[in-house]
């Protein structure tokens, strides 16, 4: 079915429903028990092996940076020698366009067609050799001037810019490095694939990446993310995915490589409020994983939870917030007298809403006793509501300027405009809020792809950027014969987010 559909249908990434927003805030004793009651139903707490040792550290000492990165691996000959297999079997005419594109052959090519067109053309290319800097290319050229055609010998640098401007052509930055030359090798020959405007072999590209180890666009098999409630392991999968990236992400901050204003999007099925599968156990056990996995680390996190919004009795809260911050606050993290995490609750992990309000910087209280400052900040599902006096933008930019070089980290906002009286949204000051909310990089972003048109399944793939470090990658999710399982294949792979008409084209292809 998943097959069928794909062929006829346009691919989306499902936002949020806009439609129903608005929850009146009146919370009665027994629906306040309903809501309490969800804490029962939470996966337990897992036990940590990390150390426990709490100190007061700036930062820039607190997050090592050893956590977070990978061993290094390199490209041996045989994996040099299949790569260049694969090329030269697969995609000669993509090495046609290197050619041309980033070497002297193409400046020669456009001089001589320029004139009279035909004349010089590039029929074949061939790689003649592999390595972590380069492509070595023996190019065939049929000359109108010679009887036979030329065999031309180039080398094409893995970070080379274009020597010739076309219309079909596009300039791209160089990537960032990696600790692995074959996470190296990959995203640097789907660059230049994406400045020839092949972005369809880059999926095909991050799959040979994959046999050789590559850590490039690999997600885990058998989710089975149609299935609903989620098995734990794949909760606990999602979860460890989303600590990893605020790990990379803090260091990378506190060396000044990114900006402390970050972004997350967790949107599988139990984290989709659109979707009546949406579990909020789940977003709340995966606050909860990241923020220990930064206390174990001596930071202190501020969750934080907007709180009521609007005016007299149209006052109220998202219902995709409404009861998250008790329940965040009465959830199990075993915070008691000889529990696990004794201690962290009120000392290294501590609860707030959003606003300059609820950004506390070190300062001795009353009683002389000296506060810590917030080295981290938490906010799940910022979001405005329909309204007057109900955006949420005014409330999270001053925040935000309240933090400073902070990091400050947005889980599943949605940070659009909604209507309302007055002008307030959607009219004036539009632009600057839709700057303020591009302001915010991804680090984290797995959203599933399903048919436009149709229900929320079949899921036909993914879209993902599994660390700051990593790229963005589309899959496709494929059935095994025999019913033995699911795999989510790669099928475009780039430094910026897929379109969706490369999506589409990589599911034809």
């Amino acid at each position: 079915n998943n097959k069928r559909a794909k062929s006829k249908c346009a691919v989306v990434e499902q936002p949020y429903d806009h439609t129903t927003i608005m929850l009146v805030h009146v919370h009665t004793c027994l629906g306040l028990f309903a809501l309490l009651s969800v804490v029962s139903s939470f996966s337990p707490l897992r036990s940590s092996t990390a150390g426990r040792a709490r100190s007061q550290t700036w930062l820039q000492e607190a997050v090592k940076p050893t956590s977070t990165t990978t061993t290094t691996t390199t490209l041996d000959d045989k994996q040099l020698d299949f790569c260049r297999g694969y090329l030269n079997k697969h995609h000669s005419d993509v090495l046609c366009l290197f050619a041309e594109a980033f070497s002297d052959l193409g400046v020669q090519k456009a001089e001589r067609n320029g004139f009279s067109g035909g004349s010089y053309k590039i029929v074949n290319s061939q790689v003649t050799n592999v390595s972590s800097q380069s492509l070595d290319l023996e190019v065939t050229i049929e000359d109108r001037d010679e009887k036979e055609p030329l065999i031309e010998k180039v080398t094409i640098p893995l970070d080379a810019a274009l020597m010739v401007k076309k219309p079909y052509f596009i300039s791209l930055p160089p990537v960032p490095e990696m600790d692995s030359d074959v996470d190296n090798l990959i995203r640097q020959l789907n660059r230049l694939c994406h400045q020839v405007k092949r972005p369809d072999v880059t999926g095909k590209l991050i799959q040979m990446g994959l046999n050789f180890g590559s850590s490039v666009g690999e997600v885990k098999e058998n989710m089975w993310l149609n299935q609903i409630p989620h098995n734990r392991y794949v909760r606990q999968y999602f979860y460890d995915l989303a600590c990893d990236a605020v790990m990379e992400a803090v260091v990378k901050c506190s060396q000044g490589e990114i900006s402390n204003r970050m972004k997350m999007v967790a949107m599988f099925p139990e984290l989709n409020p659109s979707m009546d599968s949406y579990r909020i156990g789940t977003l709340l056990e995966m606050a909860r994983s990241i923020a220990i996995g930064l206390a174990e680390q001596n930071l202190r996190v501020r969750i934080c939870v907007q709180g009521s919004m609007g005016v007299g009795i149209f006052t109220g809260l998202p219902k995709q917030l409404s009861g998250v911050a008790t329940l965040l606050q009465r959830m199990d993290w075993q915070s008691g007298e000889g529990e696990e995490n004794e201690g962290m609750i009120g000392n290294f992990v501590n609860f707030g809403a959003v606003g300059k309000e609820h950004v506390v910087n070190a300062h001795v209280d009353a009683d002389g006793k000296k506060v810590e400052q917030d080295d981290v900040f938490l906010l799940l599902c910022p979001q405005s509501t329909v309204g007057i006096e109900s955006c949420i933008i005014p409330p999270m930019q001053e925040m935000v300027e309240a933090v400073g070089d902070r990091p400050i980290i947005i889980l599943n906002a949605d940070l659009v405009d909604r209507p309302s009286a007055q002008g307030q949204q959607s009219v004036r000051g539009r632009k600057e809020r839709i700057e303020f909310a591009e302001s915010f990089e991804t680090i984290f972003h797995f959203a599933n792809l399903y048919v436009s048109g149709t229900s929320y399944f079949p899921i036909l793939g993914s879209v993902t950027k599994l660390k700051p470090s990593q790229p963005w990658v589309a899959h496709q999710r494929r059935d095994r014969l025999q019913d033995k399982g699911e795999v989510y294949v790669p099928i475009v792979g780039g430094e910026v987010k897929p379109e969706s008409e490369d999506i589409k084209q990589g599911f034809e292809s």
